[in-house]
């Protein structure tokens, strides 16, 4: 299941359209930024299942994803002492993203995200401002589009996300 989840949130994390027209960052940071952002929604989703079933499937998620970043590092050629502190690093990053992404879809305003994205998923690049507010719309409709989708579904890796905004 943790893997089915995994495999949608990078499919949707590498849809053309985040990068095309949204203007993430075509780069290795772009594309992490994107697998955060998807992950945090989906592990957002099962935090409100709130059953043992749920948590135990998120932190396999997390595992699973981690050891994905592990794996990847060594693929580009990161040698095998620099591979766990690189590691370390994203998963300082991923808990830092979560607790912004938190604190931005839980505001009335959409200030808060935007700034988020801004400094994480646009961090290497001047962002449009209708870029980051389409984003922080895409995240919101994503968050409720999760929400709106059967614990059973979830639970059993079938989730699905809205359309990146145009």
């Amino acid at each position: 299941m943790a893997v089915d989840l995994y495999r949608r949130i990078i499919e949707q994390a590498r849809q053309p359209a985040f990068y095309s027209r949204l203007n993430v960052p075509d780069s290795l940071d772009g594309r992490f930024d994107m697998i955060v952002l998807h992950s945090f929604l989906v592990m957002r989703r099962l935090r409100v299942s709130n059953t043992p079933e749920a948590q135990k499937l998120s932190q396999q998620l997390f595992d699973l994803q981690f050891a994905d970043m592990d794996n990847s590092l060594r693929e580009i050629g990161v040698g095998d002492l620099g591979v766990g502190k690189k590691v370390k690093v994203m998963a300082q990053a991923f808990l830092g993203r979560v607790e912004a992404y938190e604190a931005g879809l839980t505001a009335t305003d959409d200030g808060i995200l935007t700034d988020a994205l801004s400094r994480n998923l646009y961090g290497t690049t001047q962002p449009a401002l209708t870029g980051l507010i389409a984003m922080a719309g895409y995240m919101r409709a994503a968050d409720q589009h999760l929400a709106d989708q059967r614990d059973a579904e979830v639970l059993a890796g079938n989730v699905d996300f809205p359309t990146p905004p145009a």
